[in-house]
């Protein structure tokens, strides 16, 4: 009668526990209710316990009871790795728990664009919340010292485009990853120039690459525009262009050039000095650097607005006088 009564007690035990291991089976393979999908961040020390009343605080779970027993018995995911991770839809508390223990980590994406400044950069990244601002005094001045760049000032060193990083990654990482893909780029493009080019090194080139995404947003005229600048330099006639006298302005830039700007002699007043400028003026993208380096052929001196987002380009001043008028009389009739 013992042995009978023994072993209904170990019977109904074991069916106990069968049973409670069903039902917490079935509560961790449930669907998480999300609408849509989600980011998350586990921090430094985070344990299994401590996420889960986290689910609790979001409402995603009732209780963590069944998710802690459930990770007792499969200690392989109780070691969260640390990180954001973006949570999907359609995804059970199990394949939650393995995609923190195992899976990639989310990449948040920040963009620059062509003829972008350093300035903008740097508002840009201080203004993104999943960066980490490691320093936080960096400005325009002391980029150059905490990156370990030979020019003081570091304007257009920094290749445009957008840059995938992990909760974080620092502002400094970004811009050095920015920097290495533009010493690449601009040395590749430099070695396969066209012979002949008025520059003395690849950072004037630069510099001339900088000017020419500054005066056109239009791609297709960039080796054009190139080609302009390069027969003013091969001729030595100032190069008298808008953008730099903009960038040297700084500050006092108000939305428009005043005679007086042009009259102030700047390092960046290409009105008044010979040749380049001292520096890049802004971001050039990869088309910009290959039309510098690669300017079509052509007789022309000159070129202006047309009014309509092209340019108007000219081999005499007095072709130029004409476009000039014919464009005044365009922005009048706006």
């Amino acid at each position: 009668m013992l042995k009978k009564l023994l072993f209904s007690a170990i019977l109904i035990a074991v069916l106990f526990i069968v049973t409670l291991y069903g039902y917490m089976n079935q509560q961790v393979n449930k669907k998480i209710p999300l609408i849509e999908p989600e980011l998350i961040t586990i921090n430094k020390g985070a344990t299994v316990s401590s996420f889960s009343r986290e689910l609790v605080k979001r409402g995603w779970i009732n209780t963590n009871v069944w998710l802690k027993a459930y990770i007792k018995l499969t200690p392989e995911l109780s070691a969260l790795k640390q990180g954001s991770f973006l949570i999907p839809t359609d995804i059970t508390y199990v394949e939650l728990i393995n995609l923190l223990v195992n899976g990639k980590e989310h990449q948040f994406a920040i963009t620059f664009i062509e003829g972008s400044t350093l300035k903008d950069w740097l508002i840009a990244l201080s203004n993104d919340i999943n960066l980490a601002q490691k320093v936080p005094d960096l400005t325009v001045d002391n980029v150059a010292e905490y990156l370990g760049l030979q020019h003081v000032n570091p304007e257009g060193l920094f290749f445009p485009d957008t840059y995938f990083f992990t909760s974080g990654t620092s502002t400094i990482d970004i811009l050095r990853r920015a920097n290495n893909r533009m010493n690449k780029e601009l040395s590749s493009l430099w070695n396969n120039r066209d012979a002949d080019l008025p520059y003395e090194n690849e950072y004037q080139a630069l510099i001339m690459a900088s000017i020419i995404e500054k005066e056109s947003a239009l791609q297709s005229e960039h080796p054009v525009i190139s080609s302009v600048f390069v027969n003013r330099l091969n001729k030595k006639m100032r190069l008298q262009t808008d953008p730099t006298v903009i960038y040297g302005l700084g500050e006092r830039y108000k939305g428009d050039i005043k005679r007086k700007h042009l009259r102030e002699k700047t390092a960046y007043n290409t009105y008044r000095i010979d040749g380049l400028p001292p520096t890049p003026i802004a971001m050039p993208g990869k088309l910009a650097i290959t039309a510098a380096m690669h300017p079509d052929t052509t007789d022309y001196l000159y070129f202006v607005s047309d009014g309509f987002g092209k340019h108007v380009f000219s081999k005499t001043l007095k072709e130029h006088n004409r476009a000039v008028a014919d464009y005044l009389s365009a922005t009048k009739s706006k």
